[in-house]
């Protein structure tokens, strides 16, 4: 019998038989292309066009030429918000209630989005779309984003017909750890040839859509771009830095104020909003001294030289659809993910690792390495004062909802549609009604002509939560009532619901961050309610809860209703105790493993963990003769923490790279006659009354130098995803006096890792112990 559906005829043979094609998918007539940009811990106040000084002249002209949304919302982190925006679900329906690294045993998250809540890539890709992705994933689970694993949550696994980018929350801008479709890259220049991660996704833009119009000139195309900037580290080339040199010495304060004045002026906030007082948390910029104002100022400085960066990127992406003809035909959509980020504390960081393995530095520390920061070797994040100024005029910060943590920018261009600022265009306009990222789904379905797929590759799929915003687009819309009408919110045990107009909120601290008394272990039952009229007091400075107990009864009642709806519950605010009880590992405890030169690098937490326990480096290698022996025999990490077991100038050597901060070399000459076969090996005995131990290098079972290593990492080598390599390194070099990649000269015939001691409880697991018995 025929296939089902065929609409031909099958006959005894060709004679009698007449033959049929599927038809092909085919995008409804006049289907614009699609760009969706999302940038990386950019807070509501720091782009030009919503009252920043920092300069982002091509964002600002996508505003000046389409929508800006005012009152537009995200979840307060990063992993979440992007699985809104590709879904058009909530993000604990999407099993995303935290970021993908962070998952734990309940649906709300797993870490992943199922298959019923199908992703845009999926649903246009399903009506003749080309669809793309560049840049930052962060939807996959850690122990998903290595050469073993399963792809199905990888970008191609999810719709994308190409992907090029990185895994995980952050990456190094200049070395990054990359992904080409579903393989690991290195970056196709290296830093010395100025290679910079930004520059490199918009080429690989240019790349993917100038083959697809090599062959097809009229399929329209979904692009999906998710810059690492501006999330941590603050890396940009240095002539973007030196731009703002001396820009920020007046401070946050200063800035904070101009910044309000600016959104006021330009009607971004309404008439009347307030300035949020600043927290007794956040030091005065004059209380500062002199030192620490020069410290701050620098981090500030290396931030806004990287989104500056960042936006004349986007201008050459935008530019070269101009360049193509079909700029006017192209809906973009620029949005951030979440508030700007808190997470380098009151003073700043020079790597943020350094808090994972509770080492935090000095602020002589800092000053000293001052002319590093926003270079190849910081992990740099800057103080929270900007974090505050850079949420004017709201209060409170990524992963916090409160509105510093959940309001954002959303610019909206259409040439083609919006275009003109009279009667019968909308360009330059800013709309108020409210909005959240679950939006962006339905917005770009009803501007295409489409309805919500009700099965996607034979999947029965979910409803949509979002509400399209495409009536903000027309002209007089500002005068329309504001059809998203309830939103909840939770972030790790924080909590919000807006409802037509008002906003009720509590804050749970997920540790002793601020020192503002707050227990984090107290009941979620304890936390107080604050309520605002946000249509009023968008700023949320004037808490009604004591004047109307009712109406937080009511909204309180709303968000249990909410949170049981979307798979909120349990509420669970610990973050350090995700991080030392991460998903179980089907493998068990792996002790000892073999790697092969060459090979894709091994993500930290899926290679032999050897952080703080005795353990072995084992390569039997072949060294050819009249060749001085050098290059990495095996690895871990860059410069900014790990540590390299490798040949240097015809001698044996080991470099242990304590987060940066340290360097710890053993290093012994060879014997004479080194050429033929060889076992060189690194020993290193935990002290198990201390931090360190003793490493030993041993050449063909015949040892040949040992010394203390004070303090081996205890809980993480670095967090831009670099992990183990063999034959070579990552970059940039994790020890002194080479430069990475590095490659062994020779031939390794074998490499293996071998943990020999028992595993070492880290300061970060201590830690979540004692808080939780607090």
């Amino acid at each position: 019998m025929p296939s089902p559906g065929f609409g031909g005829r099958i006959g005894r043979d060709w004679r009698d038989s007449e033959p049929w094609w599927p038809p092909e998918p085919q995008a409804p007539a006049g289907a614009p292309n699609v760009v969706m940009i999302v940038l990386d811990d950019v807070g509501f106040a720091q782009l030009g066009c919503y009252g920043s000084d920092i300069a982002t002249p091509h964002i600002d002209g996508l505003a000046a030429g389409g929508v800006r949304l005012a009152n537009f919302h995200t979840t307060a982190l990063c992993s979440p918000t992007r699985a809104c925006l590709l879904t058009g679900r909530n993000h604990h329906r999407n099993g995303m209630g935290r970021v993908a690294d962070l998952a734990v045993g309940f649906p709300g998250y797993w870490g992943k989005p199922p298959r019923e809540n199908g992703y845009l890539s999926e649903m246009l890709r399903e009506v003749g779309y080309a669809t793309y992705a560049v840049g930052k994933w962060h939807l996959t689970p850690d122990d998903e984003t290595n050469m073993a694993a399963s792809r199905a949550s990888w970008p191609l696994g999810r719709g994308f017909d190409r992907w090029y980018g990185f895994h995980g929350g952050e990456t190094h801008q200049f070395v990054p750890a990359l992904y080409h479709d579903n393989h690991s890259v290195r970056p196709p220049k290296e830093l010395e040839d100025g290679y910079h991660l930004t520059e490199d996704l918009v080429d690989r833009v240019v790349t993917f859509v100038s083959d697809l119009r090599a062959v097809d000139q009229d399929r329209p195309f979904f692009l999906y771009f998710a810059t690492g900037a501006c999330h941590s580290p603050h890396q940009a080339p240095a002539q973007w830095i030196e731009r703002y040199a001396g820009a920020f010495d007046a401070g946050w304060d200063v800035m904070r104020d101009s910044i309000h004045r600016r959104q006021l002026a330009s009607g971004i906030i309404p008439a009347g909003t307030a300035l949020s007082p600043r927290p007794a948390w956040v030091s005065a910029w004059d209380d500062l001294d002199p030192d620490g104002r020069r410290l701050a100022a620098r981090f500030m400085e290396c931030f806004a030289g990287f989104l500056s960066h960042t936006d004349d990127q986007i201008g050459r992406l935008l530019s070269f659809l101009d360049d193509l003809g079909e700029w006017d035909d192209t809906v973009v959509i620029l949005v951030s993910d979440n508030g700007a980020s808190a997470e380098g504390g009151a003073e700043g960081s020079i790597n943020d690792i350094r808090m994972q393995n509770l080492d935090f530095p000095s602020r002589d520390e800092m000053v000293s390495r001052l002319a590093d920061i926003g270079g190849p070797d910081t992990h740099n994040n800057y103080p929270w004062g900007w974090t505050m100024a850079g949420n004017t005029p709201f209060k409170r910060w990524k992963r916090e909802v409160h509105e510093g943590g959940v309001a954002d920018p959303c610019i909206i261009s259409w040439p083609a549609r919006l275009s003109g600022g009279g009667a019968g265009g909308v360009a330059g306009a800013i709309r108020h009604q409210y909005a959240h990222a679950i939006d962006v789904v339905p917005t770009v379905l009803e501007l295409i002509g489409l309805s919500p797929p009700e099965v996607l590759d034979h999947v029965p799929q979910t409803h949509l939560d979002g509400t399209s915003f495409a009536y903000l687009l027309r002209p007089g819309a500002e005068a329309e009532p504001g059809r998203h009408l309830t939103q909840y919110f939770e972030m790790f045990g924080s909590r919000a619901i807006y409802h037509d107009g008002w906003k009720a909120v509590t804050f749970h601290p997920v540790g002793p961050i601020y020192g503002d008394g707050l227990d984090p272990n107290a009941s979620f039952d304890d936390d107080r309610w604050e309520l605002y009229h946000v249509a009023e007091d968008l700023s949320e400075t004037r808490d009604l809860a004591e004047s109307e107990p009712e109406r937080v009864r009511q909204m309180v009642e709303l968000w249990w209703s909410e949170a049981e709806a979307n798979q909120v519950l349990p509420l669970d605010n610990r973050v350090l105790w995700a991080l030392v009880h991460p998903r179980p590992d089907r493998r068990g405890q792996l002790d000892e493993a073999r790697y092969f030169p060459g090979g894709a690098q091994v993500p930290e937490q899926m290679a032999v963990s050897v952080r703080n326990r005795s353990h072995r480096l084992r390569v039997v290698l072949e060294l050819e003769a009249g060749l001085i022996p050098e290059g990495a025999l095996l690895a871990q990490g860059l410069s900014l923490g790990g540590w390299s077991f490798h040949l240097l100038d015809g001698r044996l050597r080991y470099v242990h790279n304590l987060y940066g901060k340290e360097h710890y070399v053993v290093e012994a000459g060879l014997p004479a006659g080194t050429a033929g076969r060889h076992t060189a090996e690194m020993v290193f005995d935990k002290d198990p009354g201390g931090p360190g131990g003793r490493a030993e290098l041993w050449w063909d079972g015949a040892s040949l130098a040992g010394a203390e290593i004070p303090v081996f990492t205890p809980s993480k080598f670095n967090g831009v995803g670099v992990g183990l390599t063999c034959g070579y390194e990552w970059g940039p070099a994790i020890g002194p006096g080479y430069r990475a990649p590095f490659p062994f000269n020779g031939k390794i015939l074998e490499a293996v890792v071998s943990a020999t001691g028992p595993v070492h409880r880290d300061p970060l697991a201590e830690l979540e112990a004692i808080l939780s018995e607090q």
